[in-house]
């Protein structure tokens, strides 16, 4: 694995190791964009690609937002970093998962959406109630359960307008026969959820109690309404505990 990925993810656990004692409030929107940006410059620098495949921007976007959510005690310091990048096609692995201890991928996977987010493409996404959308934004991951998809996994959204509904919505992880290869050289894309990251049946176990339990996922799509209001996007805390 790429050496940078990994003193990436170092840095991260060292960036959120000490909570602030107080939470400053927020500033204006483009001073907390530069705040954000700036820590990440500092802990973060990528090319525009890294061994694992996740664009490097995306990945500094990822870290810069749990890092955000952690001071800010959003959430507790998570054992798992998920990114889903839903700029890719369906077609390709668009889900990895690290360790943030040691910066080691875990997994590399395909991910369905929603099928009223796309075709192959994802364009469209939402929070509303029945859309069959996928939602974007950071999710906390809770419990496990079994219902009708098979082993499935809550995931609790942090950004209200974005993915606050996920628990409502029963937006899980879960296997999915229709997330396969096969089904992707056939049709040119792989099968659609109702909004859930839906993984091959054959992993999604392995993935679930891997990032079950207090891990983070970071869905991302380059929306611009979401890029410029998301408060985890947009956060002085990353900045001070950067020492910037």
């Amino acid at each position: 694995m790429n050496s940078r990925v990994v003193s990436v993810l170092i840095g991260l656990v060292c960036l959120i190791g000490p909570m602030p004692s107080a939470v400053a409030p927020a500033p204006a929107k483009t001073q907390g964009a530069k705040a954000t940006a700036t820590a990440a410059a500092a802990l973060m620098s990528l090319d525009a690609g890294v061994a694992s495949g996740v664009s490097a921007s995306v990945f500094q976007l990822a870290v810069g937002a749990v890092s955000c959510a952690v001071n800010s005690r959003a959430i507790e310091k998570p054992q798992t970093l998920t990114v889903i990048d839903y700029s890719l096609p369906s077609t390709e692995p668009r889900l990895w998962v690290f360790d943030v201890a040691s910066g080691k991928m875990l997994f590399k996977e395909l991910v369905a959406h929603g099928r009223n987010t796309g075709e192959n493409m994802a364009t469209s996404f939402s929070d509303t109630m029945n859309s069959r959308q996928s939602s974007l934004g950071l999710f906390v991951t809770r419990d496990t359960y079994v219902g009708s998809n098979g082993y499935s996994l809550r995931m609790q959204g942090l950004e209200p307008g974005f993915n606050g509904n996920a628990m409502d919505r029963a937006i899980v992880m879960h296997g999915a026969p229709y997330v396969n290869e096969t089904l992707a050289r056939q049709q040119g894309r792989i099968g659609r959820s109702w909004g859930c990251p839906a993984l091959r049946e054959a992993i999604a176990r392995d993935i679930i109690d891997t990032v079950r339990g207090g891990g983070v996922i970071f869905s991302y799509y380059p929306d611009q309404d979401w890029l410029t209001t998301s408060r985890f996007l947009h956060c002085p805390s990353a900045a001070r505990s950067a020492g910037v």
